[in-house]
């Protein structure tokens, strides 16, 4: 079995598959809704008695059986042969939607390289009498059928929802989502078809380039004004939130969705690791990191 050609190259693997939007975007979301400061509680607890011993286990079987999510059950457990599958078959759906949302990301980035950004104002043939600009203006009228041009463009421009008519017609295929979905698709095979030897390549770049843009937008916030108003909201404690359940249980599952373990990616990365390789320390840098990049990413947010 191939193994890594640099130990960075796998730290990077795994870094670069458990920083993704669940740290960027969900935490934030999470964290500002559970009580602020106060969530950092449950969430380091739950951390660390389920989050980094699940973590550091698959990390351990992956590399003690050197196989993937499917043949390793033949070593473990026989019976359970069917999980692995069960695995593969939610990384199935977890593709879908994320290379759809990176696809959007495309499009948005091709749409950029334009004199006038098009979600900046309501001058654009898809927006409606309900626009509102707000870009420059500081005495602006908001109703409850106002929209935004950022919103009017991902809605009517982006997805054309207004030529649906709900789940049983959902309209026409927008053939330039269709095709910043094949391009994301042809590179994620290219990255993936030599296996460890095109990926552990590819990682320096998609591993080390959302922490680069991460800094450069917190430094762009950070000099806007209100930047603070932000902070406190992402930050305020709310103690009285400790005592409801479904805080701990939003702790716990955000933790899962942002670790990762369960999917089979992190056996099949410590497969490729040499027999003797010090997983443990691995478990404990690799899930640090992560875990500080959501902490940093609620000030990049907010």
């Amino acid at each position: 079995r191939d193994k890594w050609s640099k130990k960075l190259d796998f730290l990077l693997s795994v870094v670069g598959f458990a920083v993704d939007l669940g740290n960027v975007w969900r935490f934030p979301y999470i964290c500002y809704q559970n009580g602020g400061g106060a969530f950092l509680i449950p969430y380091t607890l739950m951390a660390v008695f389920g989050g980094v011993p699940l973590f550091y286990m698959e990390l351990a079987l992956g590399q003690f059986h050197r196989t993937g999510a499917i043949p390793i059950w033949k070593h473990i457990c026989p019976v359970f042969k069917g999980t692995g599958f069960a695995i593969c078959i939610i990384g199935l759906y977890v593709s879908f939607y994320y290379n759809t949302i990176i696809a959007w990301a495309l499009y948005y980035f091709y749409s950029s390289f334009s004199g006038t950004l098009p979600w900046a104002s309501c001058d654009n043939p898809w927006n409606t009498p309900n626009c509102t600009n707000y870009f420059g203006r500081s005495n602006v009228t908001w109703t409850n059928f106002s929209r935004s041009p950022a919103e009017e463009f991902y809605t009517r421009k982006v997805l054309e929802i207004q030529k649906s008519g709900g789940l049983y017609n959902v309209g026409g295929i927008r053939w330039q989502l269709l095709l910043c979905l094949f391009l994301i698709f042809t590179i994620v095979y290219f990255s993936l078809w030599k296996g460890v030897k095109t990926s552990g390549k590819v990682v320096w770049v998609t591993a080390t380039l959302p922490y680069v843009v991460l800094f450069l937008l917190l430094v762009r916030g950070a000099t806007l004004p209100g930047a603070w108003r932000g902070v406190l909201f992402y930050l305020r404690p709310d103690w009285g939130k400790l005592l409801s359940t479904a805080v701990w249980v939003d702790a716990a599952a955000q933790i899962f969705f942002s670790l990762g373990p369960g999917f089979g990616v992190l056996l099949a990365l410590a497969s490729y690791n040499h027999f003797h390789n010090n997983c443990y320390r691995d478990a404990l840098v690799t899930s640090a990191v992560n875990c500080l990049t959501s902490f940093l990413s609620g000030f990049v947010i907010f």
